[in-house]
């Protein structure tokens, strides 16, 4: 059984790096015949800073690069081998992706046929196989993202604070995870000298279990508030908070030491008070458009954030527990309440969904077609208007922004359709405990 599930894998992965190889090579061979280029104008950028660096100057010599100095250094074959190199280092961890959302999948305790759906589910996205072979670098991102949690399944508590603050310093949207993941690593962790349990619970039983805590928790505010925090702060969530901040700030001390200011307001400081006038899938894209020529208080600048907090505290309240559920619905909320939101912010999400999959009661017939239809049905109503206003070069801001408004609501259905049909199922459980709960060991 053991060997078929490899040959199955293998010929999946075999087939989607032959997929992605053909269109790097297409892509080249487009860029340099027709007047419409494959390769994402962000490649471009790359490039050059990896260039710049180089010549021995600053990535922050190229106007509008404003991603860590990791990124070009990673990209410096791209002037001494060729200029696809980027492309392929990204199309390799999309491939990466795939092997560890099976391997996320297969400590779950989830069959094969099941895993192999789930994988294509990424592989064979048409979305996610055009990002890496177009130039971007998200692929990076998401394979890290899993391999951290393939790390807290396995104990290794000390390697995923190792990435995950490397992978904060590389693209600073995963700090949205870090509370979970301080929850998670909790009294209930497995701990680095024994496996993970997988608690197979319904919603029901969940809920059972919930009444039954309330039941014992303190009923002083005084001794509710540290039965909360005695509950997560343990050894394993101290240490992998030091680490993975003294990893976050070696690497700015490290860039900031060779670049300056340069770099911390280009690729730290920049992102946080984002204020982008250009049409994007944001509903604040119309209100930054009228006004960003005044410019923005530091308090404009960052009230937007204020709904993104309540969102994320929300969820991570409800739903922590279950791990790679807490992270798909708080990215996707993320995204969708952000300032700037284009496609490439999608794959922060997509890499998420196939670890979900195995668990929703949501068919493809009919409620699954019917979110695609709605997500998919809205953003195209949105490109519309865009083309029309970017091409055609009609005044039709307020449709555009009402398009986002209606994408927006769209985010908000298609989350909700999901998380009504979800099985709550905890990634963690420190023990059996009665009222029907079945614990497996993870194999």
């Amino acid at each position: 059984m053991a060997s078929a599930a490899a040959v199955s894998l293998r010929r999946v992965m075999l087939a989607s790096a032959a997929l992605r190889l053909v269109l790097v090579v297409f892509g080249e061979w487009q860029d340099a015949h027709l007047e419409v280029r494959y390769t994402d104008v962000d490649y471009l950028v790359f490039s050059d800073a990896a260039a710049s660096v180089a010549a021995g100057g600053s990535p922050f010599d190229r106007a509008t690069y404003r991603y860590s100095p990791l990124l070009a250094f990673l990209l410096l074959p791209n002037s001494l081998l060729h200029a696809a190199w980027g492309k392929l280092i990204f199309s390799a961890a999309d491939l990466l992706v795939g092997l560890f959302i099976d391997t996320i999948l297969k400590l779950r305790g989830i069959p094969e046929k099941i895993r192999m759906q789930s994988v294509a589910v990424w592989l064979f996205n048409p979305f996610t196989f055009t990002i890496g072979t177009r130039g971007n670098c998200e692929p990076i991102v998401c394979a890290v993202i899993l391999w951290i949690l393939i790390c807290l399944m396995k104990g290794r508590v000390l390697q995923a604070a190792f990435w995950y603050g490397l992978i904060v310093h590389f693209r600073i949207y995963p700090i949205i995870y870090v509370i979970p993941f301080v929850i998670v690593l909790g009294k209930s962790y497995a701990g680095p000298a024994s496996r993970p349990t997988l608690t197979l619970w319904s919603s029901e039983q969940h809920l059972q279990n919930d009444e039954v805590s309330q039941r014992e928790e303190p009923t002083s505010f005084v001794a509710t508030v540290w039965y909360f925090l005695s509950s997560f702060i343990t050894r394993n969530a101290i240490m992998f908070g030091l680490l993975s901040g003294s990893m976050f700030f070696a690497w700015t001390g490290v860039f900031f030491y060779l670049y300056g200011w340069d770099f911390l307001n280009e690729a730290l400081l920049y992102h946080l008070t984002r204020t982008d006038p250009r049409h994007n899938f944001s509903i604040y894209f119309y209100h930054i458009y009228l006004h960003h020529r005044q410019g923005f208080s530091s308090i404009q600048r960052l009230a937007s954030f204020l709904p993104q907090v309540i969102v994320q505290l929300a969820l991570i309240l409800r739903f922590s527990r279950d791990l790679p559920f807490c992270m798909f619905l708080q990215t996707v909320a993320f995204v969708a309440f952000n300032k700037v939101m284009t496609a490439q912010y999608f794959m922060w999400f997509f890499c998420l969904l196939p670890l979900i999959l195995p668990w929703t009661s949501m068919k493809l017939k009919w409620k699954g077609l019917a979110c695609i239809l709605v997500w998919m049905g809205s953003q195209l109503h949105w490109l519309m208007w865009a083309y029309l206003l970017e091409f055609k070069g009609r005044n039709v801001f307020i449709q555009l922004w009402v398009a986002g408004l209606v994408f927006m609501a769209a985010n908000t259905f298609v989350m909700l359709m999901v998380i009504k049909h979800h099985k709550y199922t905890p990634l963690f459980s420190s023990a059996v405990k009665s009222g029907g709960n079945v614990a497996l060991k993870k194999e």
